[in-house]
């Protein structure tokens, strides 16, 4: 790639970080837009985690960048997971960590968007997408005088703290009065204060001025430090991956802002099987068979004839990496106490998450050694517990595939697992931990298509002592109790079929394209 620029073709940069439910539905706009637009040389920078993408994107002609930098501490950008039970030592030597580890972060974004752009000037095509966790990009696109646009897969996970506009307005008087009178569809204050005051944190104000050579302030002049009167940039498109049968965008939102529908990954992106992958493109998806013969023991758990009810999907994802699933064993014991006191079956994906995976496998070789005939292990990734009634994977199959054949779905209201059982039209348990996840959580119950928010003791206690488990098993059964009854039921399919009539991902592509390729037209 020529100066980054693919020999005079327009570039697109975008640019994501977070967990896997912040960053796959950006990634699948892009391989989205790259297919769509064939002109154009597209980039997708994310941590090395999520090095998974890497084929997919290549596949769509997406070239993948990866930055060093972990997930979880992206996420710890907004709310420190760690809890408040540090001492003050441990307290600055997180904060120092992660101050180095947030400095050299931004270095690799910087190095990877000069890779792309390198010494070619920029042209009216060329543009930056970032979702809320990769506000580097912002600055980054006004140092390379490119657009910036913002997709993001989940309700905005922060807010302004409730003195942001009454310290603006005495600090930046001048700055408050320009984004006041701002002219229609130019940045105004609805802008910032709906995302954008984010940007003028005291942190981006030294790394722009001390690293990009730009203003410390946004929208003001490096030199005088005054607006940018002469200087009215359009607001920004702000593409949000939720449905608008689900979240009410209120008139306050600004008009740049975008509720497109649920971004859904591709079919083939959800496997962590090949063979299963191979198998689901050749096949009817929705009906048929789709796995392979190792992991046919799955399916035979699905729909296995000798039960009367389906079994339902419990999944925390990326819960356990970012430090909440400090007792695995505790979560597994709820989960049996639940099983012993009715007559439900549940199906568990891990995410890969160690500590629980090994949890599992402790529990299944100790019963194993024993003569009860409790566990089985049916794959290296696969294992029956409890009498054949907790179905483990330490895999990833498809949400599309496998909520329609669940009874319910227990997860952590992230907005990608909020958004599958919602298509899947089936109840819903949910237990948030952070950011965005409340708000999901209150907003299905509000719904009616789940009870009550469980909280994270009720699911995940800390201890596994008796009464700790006994009583989170309690509460997970009303729950669930509760989240079968017909009129939650009914809810869930009314909503299911409402939402059948959207795309979300191509919907999100038609406002792209507008905003990007419109004034690349050559003039009448």
């Amino acid at each position: 790639m020529a100066g980054g620029g693919g020999g005079g073709r327009p570039r697109a940069v975008f640019m994501a970080f977070g967990t896997r439910g912040d960053v796959f539905p950006v990634a699948a706009l892009a391989a989205a837009f790259a297919r769509d637009q064939q002109q154009y040389a597209v980039v997708f920078i994310t941590h090395s985690a999520h090095r998974s993408l890497s084929a997919h994107l290549a596949a769509s002609n997406v070239r993948y960048i990866p930055v060093s930098s972990p997930p979880v501490l992206a996420a710890e950008k907004v709310e420190n997971i760690s809890g408040g039970s540090q001492s003050n030592h441990e307290d600055e030597s997180f904060s120092s960590r992660k101050m180095i580890i947030q400095m050299e972060h931004r270095k690799e974004c910087l190095s990877s968007v000069e890779e792309v752009f390198g010494d070619d000037p920029s042209t009216n095509g060329d543009f930056v997408v970032i979702n809320f966790f990769a506000l580097e990009g912002w600055h980054i696109a006004e140092l390379f005088q490119v657009k910036c646009i913002i997709a993001a897969p989940y309700f905005l996970p922060y807010s302004a703290p409730s003195s942001f506009q009454r310290q603006f307005k005495h600090n930046f008087p001048l700055l408050y009065k320009y984004f006041q009178e701002a002219p229609a569809n130019t940045v105004c204050w609805t802008d910032i204060i709906h995302w954008m005051w984010a940007l003028f944190t005291e942190s981006w104000g030294s790394w722009r001025s001390n690293y990009l050579n730009l203003s410390p302030i946004p929208f003001t002049d490096p030199v005088t430090n005054l607006p940018l009167w002469h200087v009215r940039e359009e607001s920004p498109l702000l593409l949000y991956g939720f449905s608008k049968e689900i979240v009410e965008c209120p008139g306050y939102w600004p008009s740049s802002a975008h509720a497109c529908g649920f971004w859904f990954l591709p079919t083939a992106w959800q496997f962590s099987c090949d063979k299963c992958m191979e198998l689901s493109r050749n096949m009817n998806f929705s009906l048929g068979s789709v796995m392979c013969a190792k992991h046919s023991s799955m399916e035979h758990f699905l729909v296995g004839n000798s039960y009367s009810s389906r079994p339902i999907f419990v999944g925390l994802s990326s819960i356990g990496s970012m430090g909440f699933l400090r007792n695995p064993k505790a979560f597994l014991m709820v989960l049996k106490a639940a099983i012993e006191s009715t007559d439900y079956r549940f199906i568990l994906i891990s995410s890969g998450y160690q500590p629980l995976d090994s949890a599992i496998r402790s529990i299944a070789s100790s019963v194993t050694e024993s003569s009860e005939a409790e566990a089985s292990s049916l794959s290296d990734d696969s294992i029956l517990l409890f009498n054949g009634r907790l179905f483990c994977f330490s895999g990833s199959v498809p949400y599309s595939w496998l909520f329609p054949r669940c009874a319910a779905a227990i997860h952590h209201a992230g907005s990608g697992s909020t958004a599958a059982a919602l298509l899947a039209g089936i109840p819903q348990v949910v237990c948030p931990f952070l950011l965005d996840q409340f708000y999901w959580a209150e907003r299905l119950h509000w719904l009616g298509v789940a009870p009550a928010p469980l909280q994270r003791q009720h699911l995940i206690p800390d201890n596994d002592d008796p009464s700790s488990i006994h009583n989170a098993a309690e509460m997970l059964r009303g729950a669930i109790k509760s989240a079968l009854l017909p009129e939650i039921k009914a809810q869930a399919t009314r909503i299911a079929d409402r939402l059948s009539f959207e795309d979300g991902i191509g919907e999100a592509l038609r406002n792209l394209k507008d905003r990007v390729l419109v004034q690349d037209q050559p003039e009448v």
